[in-house]
């Protein structure tokens, strides 16, 4: 009697597929060969099975087409792996000079190599990284109600007043013949006066921010600074944000506080975040790592980040606790007094002892060690007889130090025209008009309200959430005093 359930097919093991990658390694034997394929989506290698014939002129960098039976593999470093039918080589390889090996590099030779140096799986995943952090800040502020704007990169201003800047110039194209036959090229500006390459754009978001309440951007931000150090390059990306009519700076703190406990929560339950964790874990790590942070210490660092309640200390709070920690026998390059900018190792230890993990903000700076534009604090308790304080903020991270800074920016016309007499920023042009910056005043002229905002070190924050402790190997292509390689 025949049955009355239908027979069910033996389910098959392997099926058919195509990938495209680069080999990361290739493994030759008598009998068959093993080849670690990738692609950049992934941390962990494919692992492809091939004869010793289809192995030929494969090596570590080749980029290939591999068509093949994906089946179960009976190793216990992966679940399956692709039995190859057909190879196919996809442009050249010279295999004798390529300069990535199966082997530990250390960062400083790969930034010899930034064109190369992204194929490296843990730099792929950077990649990645950036990538998921700026889709999850771009939907942070959209659900606040934001507006992402793009602020020019060439302008007529310093905004910090440090004079730090690039000049942006033309090539000459133009000469004038002397009498005696001389070719003199003319020297004239292009945009008829010396213009320079952004050093922030708050300037320009104060005004955009006027228009529709509240904006924001991440654009490139360019610093002629000769620092040599891991946290410093003259290219790199700021995350800045204005908003208006909001004379409270704990609302500006609570907004950057809000936004980085969004980020680091959703870096906590990503793939990226696992595969970074996996990145420094005892089995991917056995090669020195350079100062890279743990998995634990990524683990705290995020969790930190993630939790609510951050400090707030006030920079002469700050100074006092240095101060004792100097009478109790801790010893600074820099000594701590007031009236001084904040030097890294006090950075360090504040963001240490009072942080415990979290990230701590320290406001209510000196007026004359803060930029002109910073409204003065609105608290009698934080103005001395010895100076006024400004409405202001920087926020500092375990480990890297300051990660970034806001205030709320004077909006009444007069006192900011003192603020720029103070600091030499006055300068009538000949129409009696305040060069550059006469537009800047304007917005105080013209409907002015109380406003405020923040500018965060993108890359900076990068090399916080991943571990790495140069702010050099987080960025494709680094630019710093004396390299531009490429």
């Amino acid at each position: 009697m025949p049955s009355t359930f239908p027979i069910q097919p033996r389910r098959a093991t392997y099926f058919h597929v195509t990938v495209n990658g680069f080999v990361r390694s290739v493994r030759k034997q008598k009998r068959v060969a093993f080849a670690a394929l990738g692609d950049g989506s992934s941390l962990e290698p494919l692992q492809v099975v091939l004869s010793p014939e289809q192995a030929e002129g494969l090596s570590t960098g080749t980029a290939v087409r591999i068509s093949g039976q994906w089946s179960q593999s009976p190793g216990k470093k992966q679940s399956h792996e692709l039995h190859a039918e057909e190879v196919a080589l996809l442009g050249e390889h010279d295999a004798q000079s390529y300069p990535l090996q199966k082997k530990y590099h250390t960062p400083e030779f790969l930034r010899t190599i930034p064109h190369l140096r992204p194929r490296i799986p843990q730099n792929a995943l950077l990649l990645r990284l950036r990538s998921q952090v700026i889709a999850s800040l771009t939907s942070f502020f959209g659900e606040h109600d934001f507006v992402q704007t793009h602020p020019p990169i060439i302008t007529s201003s310093d905004c910090e007043g440090a004079g730090e800047v690039f000049t942006v110039e033309s090539a000459p194209d133009s000469s004038v013949t002397k009498a005696t036959g001389e070719q003199v090229l003319l020297n004239d500006h292009f945009f008829r006066s010396p213009k320079y390459l952004t050093v922030s754009s708050q300037l320009h978001l104060e005004a955009l921010a006027q228009s529709v309440g509240k904006v924001w951007t991440l654009s490139p931000t360019f610093r002629a600074e000769k620092s040599d150090t891991p946290r410093h390059l003259s290219e790199f990306y700021m995350l800045e944000a204005e908003i208006c009519f909001t004379d409270n700076l704990e609302s500006v703190m609570t907004l950057v506080e809000n936004m980085l406990r969004h980020t680091a929560g959703v870096l906590q339950m990503s793939k990226i975040g696992e595969e970074i964790l996996e990145a420094r874990s005892d089995e991917h790590s056995k090669e020195e790592q350079d100062g890279t942070a743990s998995a634990q210490d990524l683990h705290t660092r995020w969790s930190g980040m993630a939790s609510a309640s951050w400090p707030r200390l006030s920079y002469e709070d700050a100074i006092d606790l240095l101060q004792k920690a100097v009478t109790s026998g801790r010893s600074f390059e820099f000594e701590p007094k007031y009236g001084s900018a904040l030097q890294a190792e006090h950075e360090k230890f504040l963001a240490s002892h009072v942080g415990q993990g979290k990230p701590i903000f320290i406001t209510d700076y000196p007026r004359d060690i803060k930029a002109f534009y910073m409204a003065p604090s609105d608290s009698v308790q934080r103005q001395r007889s010895d100076g006024e304080t400004v409405a202001c903020f920087d926020l500092l991270v375990p480990d890297l130090c300051e990660l970034a800074g806001g205030s709320l920016r004077e909006h009444r016309i007069s006192q900011l025209l003192e603020a720029m007499k103070r600091q030499g920023l006055v300068a009538p042009d000949l129409d009696g008009q305040i060069s550059n910056l006469q537009w800047y005043l304007d917005l105080r002229r013209y409907g002015s309200v109380p406003h405020g905002g923040f500018g965060l070190g993108f890359d900076r924050l990068l090399s916080y959430l991943s571990g790495i402790p140069n702010v050099r190997d987080v960025v494709t292509f680094p630019r710093w005093y004396g390299r531009c390689d490429c």
